[in-house]
Parts: C-alpha cells; sequence; structure tokens
C-alpha cells in the first residue's frame, strides 16, 4: 500500500536524498563574484562610451531635420529666422509673414538635445553660413572632446 501511494505522489520517481556537498561553498561564491566583478569592470566602459555616442548621434539626427526645416522656412519665407524668432517659428505661424506654410516640425515643440538642453540657433552663422545650430554636448560647455564635446551644424 505505501509503495502504491508514493508512485502516485511522485510520479515514481525517486526523491533525491540530502547529501553533504548539496549547495556551494562561501569560497566558491566569492569566485564567482570576483570574476563578475572584473568581467563588469571590463565591458562597462565600453558600453558606456557607447552609450555617449549614441547620444551624440542622436543630436546630429536631430539637428539635421531641424536644419532641413530651416531650409524649408527658408524656400517659402525667402530668409531664416531672426536670432528673435529663434527655432520657435518653425511651429507657430507668426502673423506677419503670410507666406509661412509650416509647421515645419512636425512635433507640438522644438526637440532638445540629447542632455535635456535646447539646441543653440545663431543667425547668421560662423564663417558666412546662413545659420548656426549647436550642442554643447554632455557637459553643457564650450569645447570639450569625446562626450563633451559640441556639436554644430553647418
Amino acid at each position: 500500500m505505501t509503495m502504491v501511494l508514493r508512485r502516485l505522489f511522485t510520479d515514481g520517481k525517486r526523491k533525491p536524498e540530502a547529501s553533504d556537498d548539496a549547495g556551494f561553498t562561501l569560497l566558491e561564491l566569492l569566485v564567482v563574484l570576483v570574476i563578475v566583478g572584473l568581467i563588469s569592470g571590463l565591458v562597462g566602459p565600453q558600453v558606456m562610451k557607447l552609450l555617449g555616442k549614441a547620444k551624440s548621434d542622436v543630436a546630429k539626427i536631430q539637428m539635421d531635420n531641424i536644419a532641413s526645416s530651416l531650409n524649408l522656412f527658408s524656400l517659402d519665407v525667402g530668409r531664416y529666422p531672426t536670432n528673435n524668432e529663434g527655432l520657435s517659428i518653425l511651429i507657430k505661424k507668426p502673423a506677419d509673414l503670410p507666406q509661412w506654410s509650416g509647421p515645419y516640425l512636425n512635433d507640438e515643440m522644438i526637440p532638445s538635445d540629447p542632455w535635456n538642453r535646447p539646441y543653440i540657433y545663431l543667425q547668421p552663422g560662423a564663417n558666412g553660413k546662413p545659420y548656426q545650430l549647436k550642442s554643447l554636448g554632455s557637459d553643457g560647455a564650450i569645447g570639450g572632446q569625446a562626450e563633451d564635446a559640441d556639436i554644430s551644424k553647418p
């Protein structure tokens, strides 16, 4: 009878018996933690470098989109927005520009750079360019290198 009940409740499989070497020792756990720490120490900085580069790439793509909108505005109106008008003129129609046929950006507001700061718009731009779009990079200061470098268009 006992054998029949055991088969009903265990599907005929025997329960493994407890042994002295079940589980891990403290030394084995420490070795695994050291290995995981070494791997994350080597891989972590590489991942962070790629993340910083990705944000710079996003800023360049957003700036290309804004630059295209500025060029469309210039084709319609015959000039680029002034510093006083800024980039907001790409979204809201001013009363004194009947040839404005925007909005020139799909969003309801001007996008911020990947570091949540507004893009800098200057008109006229440097070196005889009609305008300049700029992001100050991750540090938010002029200049810098790598992730901190300024991104400018054109």
